[in-house]
């Protein structure tokens, strides 16, 4: 897995993806009592409208059955004899969260479906946090996320591409991963959901949908904090009590349709960042 498998830094870094430019436009159509053609509307039978009602019902009762038909585990069907995620699949499952803590991330997650999708959620948070980009914390991340054997190889690719900070400069950091004075980084992953695409014994894949922020915040700044959604599927591998990953890809979205929201100043997103903390992901 290569540097941009895991952030997608690079030609996008600083892209900015406009919202709302649809091109569309509403027709509000005039209200009173004729049509839009001058004539006065005929009342609708009463018997006619029971039926269109009664029908509309059995439509939504039957809509609602079928998006319920997931069993709700997280998993998905295929040859592994995995499930489906249902409606409620990011419910409470009532399981005890994991209380181990591993180089500041959170461990001792279990060997189920349900532990494998809240250790790929974790390491996501970690992996794509503002701790990689500075080498102490980064070695620390990588070595309590990797299997031992990958985490070597992990550093030994990641320490080559931030050595003489080439790489953090282009993306407006400091040579040592730092952010210019009056500017507060951003590098922050949210997962929105998880599952499991296959499990057998000590092995597990594991897909975490997620939206990324990402950019400097402050006056100025060449590289605004953005909004990116990605989904990266971790290969786990129980080593030693706990899952770690031994393999990842990423690709682009799911990405919704953005909201015709006022983007935040710069000054508000920095404050945000500082005063709001990220989370242990488990269920």
């Amino acid at each position: 897995m290569s540097l941009g498998d895991e952030h997608d830094y690079g030609s996008d870094a600083g892209r900015t993806e406009g919202i709302g430019g649809t091109g569309q436009t509403r027709t509000r159509l005039p209200d009173g009592g004729g049509d839009v053609y001058g004539n006065g509307r005929r009342p609708v039978r009463a018997s006619r409208s029971l039926v269109t009602v009664v029908g509309v019902v059995v439509l939504l009762i039957a809509a609602i059955a079928f998006a319920n038909r997931g069993n709700g585990d997280g998993t998905s069907t295929d040859s592994s004899d995995s499930k489906r995620p249902g409606s409620d699949s990011t419910a409470a499952s009532g399981v005890k969260p994991v209380t181990g803590n591993s180089g500041g991330i959170a461990s001792g997650f279990a060997h189920t479906s349900q532990g494998a999708q809240s250790a790929a959620a974790n390491y996501a948070v970690a992996l794509g946090s503002d701790g990689m980009f500075k080498e102490d914390t980064r070695h620390k991340i990588v070595n309590a996320v990797y299997a031992p054997d990958v985490a070597a190889v992990q550093l030994t690719d990641l320490d080559r591409v931030y050595s003489g900070g080439k790489f953090l400069t282009s993306i407006g950091l400091k040579a040592d991963g730092s952010a210019p004075t009056g500017m507060t980084f951003v590098s922050r992953t949210n997962p929105a959901g998880a599952r499991t695409v296959k499990i057998s014994g000590d092995t597990a894949s594991v897909s975490v949908w997620y939206s990324a922020l990402f950019g400097l915040a402050g006056e100025g700044s060449t590289n605004p904090v953005s909004e990116s959604w990605y989904t990266n599927t971790f290969e786990l591998k129980w080593i030693n009590g706990d899952w770690r990953v031994t393999d990842s890809s990423q690709k682009d979205g799911p990405v919704p349709v953005g909201h015709d929201q006022t983007a935040s100043s710069a000054q508000d997103m920095a404050d945000a960042v500082k005063e709001f903390g990220g989370f242990t992901y488990a269920r």
